[in-house]
């Protein structure tokens, strides 16, 4: 009897295993506009000025919880940010572009995984989290929350 319990424990562990990585696309880098899994994930337009923009991303990455910059390039219009997950402490690396075309401004992203095959979604919650704040920076009109 001990024996069948534990044979069913484990071929209910395998089912949910094998149902977990089902869930989730085999991948672990995810780019706005690049990446056929995710097509919700897209590049975020503005009206705003790029370097309005620009200011809200920085502070959407310190708002961000387990968020850290690494660096920024304003110039350029380039940040790069580690995004720590939550359980296993894995890190993503991030890396978001602002720029302008015409009379918008464009803002791009990619999270990588630093290790491993697949990221059971990580990175595309980092990237839906990261525009959720930076909506939140650039639509309120006085200035950006900061931390």
């Amino acid at each position: 009897m001990k024996y069948l319990t534990a044979g069913v424990v484990g071929l209910g562990l395998l089912a949910a295993t094998t149902w977990m990585l089902r869930a989730w696309p085999i991948i672990n880098v995810v780019e706005t506009g690049q990446t056929p899994e995710y097509p919700d994930i897209q590049p975020r337009v503005y009206r705003q000025e790029v370097d309005r923009v620009f200011d809200g991303a920085l502070h959407a990455v310190h708002r961000l919880p387990r968020w850290s910059l690494v660096s920024y390039r304003a110039e350029s219009g380039e940040i790069r940010a580690e995004a720590t997950s939550r359980v296993f402490r894995f890190v993503d690396d991030v890396l978001i572009r602002v720029t302008r075309r015409g009379d918008e401004t464009v803002v791009t992203a990619r999270s990588a995984s630093r290790l491993g095959r697949g990221d059971f979604g990580q990175n595309a919650r980092n990237i839906r989290a990261f525009f959720e704040e930076l909506d939140r920076q650039v639509s309120d009109s006085s200035h950006p929350k900061s931390r």
